[in-house]
């Protein structure tokens, strides 16, 4: 029988049927912890010898729903939650290098993961080597024999930079096969791209955005093998972070999940549009999307975001200036960071997602001060562009 499609198993992959009043959506299970028959029961839990659950900082049936169903849609044998992005991150960071280790990273990264890894582990004996990892050559150099992680954001946040994920994996692979290649998926979405099938090893997601889609939660996800995931459990999440996913949001990513295939064929299609209204824009001075022909990484993103070029723009205008009164003049474009919600959010990385970057720092990792980012959202592409337009005309 041929593998569903992404929306059918977005709606039921993962689900757990309620045996006791048949409810259709899985129901909040609100507790802290969580009753045993008897001792045995209890001992059996703790030591790994029988399923169930403990506490639910260990494990809770409606995070458990919403990981095995992500951990479907990316592909993965597990999944971990957490309580943000960045616990999904550190958590899987954690669980992976140590005093002596080195990362390799990519230069062009979220502003709090660059700060993590640049400002963060380095105070913990940990090697940390920023490149361009889109440049195979760079990537060989910087392979050494503690090398433990390549980390990487493809599309990257803010300019959209494309990695070619196959290509990583194979050379950090051929150098050492216990290198983790690790893809933070959050601009593309499973929907648009699927790192493990291309050879990563780990990915990581902010579920605050795609998954969820609604923009009231905040969560995280470490999507892997069944082995590394228990340690990202284990290690990662209960001794090194605590990042605890809490149930009401795991509930809420499961609401969103069901209309996400729909959801991200609507973010594509608007991200389409408003790019190519974007290039013919005479007061932009260049337009980064990977749908876009002009784009120096659109055949690699053609080859790997199979479904989609996702919602996620990033432009440039001629200065900082002109970049703030463009937002400060639109009326239904909402001046706001994150992104993947129903409402189109736009923002200043340079001075806010990305402000942990020095000015030296933005420079190297292609983050110009005159560059705007777009979440495009669900509204009509008409009625986004032409307030795009009307905001234009203040400048």
């Amino acid at each position: 029988m041929a593998e569903k499609g992404f929306g059918t198993r977005a709606i039921h992959e993962g689900n757990i049927r309620d045996t006791q009043f048949g409810a259709l959506t899985m129901p909040i299970y609100q507790t802290s912890t969580f009753v045993f028959d008897d001792c045995a029961q209890g001992a059996a839990r703790f030591a790994g010898k029988e399923d169930g659950f403990i506490y639910t900082r260990l494990g809770n049936p409606t995070i458990k729903m919403v990981q095995d169903k992500v951990a479907a849609l990316e592909g993965g044998e597990a999944c971990q939650a957490a309580a943000s992005g960045m616990g999904a991150i550190s958590s899987c960071i954690w669980s992976i290098a140590g005093a002596g280790k080195k990362i390799v990273a990519d230069k062009t990264l979220y502003g709090c993961t660059f700060a993590l890894l640049s400002a963060g582990v380095t105070q913990y004996g940990v090697e940390v080597e920023f490149i361009d990892c889109s440049n195979m050559d760079e990537v060989k150099a910087a392979l050494t024999d503690n090398t433990c992680c390549v980390y990487l954001e493809t599309p990257a946040n803010p300019n959209m930079k494309i990695t070619d994920i196959a290509k990583i994996a194979e050379i950090a692979h051929g150098y050492n096969k216990d290198i983790k290649v690790v893809c933070d998926n959050t601009f593309a979405s499973p929907y648009c791209q699927q790192p493990l099938s291309l050879g990563a090893d780990v990915v990581v997601h902010s579920a605050t955005k795609y998954l969820n889609g609604h923009g009231d939660v905040i969560a995280g996800f470490v999507v892997g093998d069944a082995e590394f995931i228990q340690r990202v459990a284990m290690f990662g999440v209960k001794d090194m972070t605590g990042s605890v996913m809490g149930p009401f949001e795991a509930f809420l990513i499961l609401r969103g999940l069901k209309t996400m295939e729909v959801r991200m064929m609507r973010h594509c299609e608007n991200g389409m549009k408003i790019a190519q209204y974007l290039e013919k824009q005479p007061k932009v001075t260049k337009v980064n999307y990977p749908g876009l022909e002009s784009f120096p990484g659109h055949e690699v993103a053609a080859k790997q975001m199979t479904r989609g070029f996702g919602g996620m723009i990033s432009f440039e205008v001629a200065t900082k200036a002109e970049g703030e009164k463009l937002c400060n003049s639109l009326k239904l474009c909402t001046l706001a960071v994150s992104l993947g919600d129903a409402e189109t959010l736009i923002e200043h990385p340079a001075s806010m997602t990305h402000s942990t970057y020095s000015p030296e720092e933005l420079a190297e990792a292609g983050i110009p001060e005159g560059m705007i980012r777009l979440s495009c959202g669900l509204e009509n592409a008409d009625d986004i562009i032409a307030d795009l337009d009307q905001a234009f005309a203040q400048i």
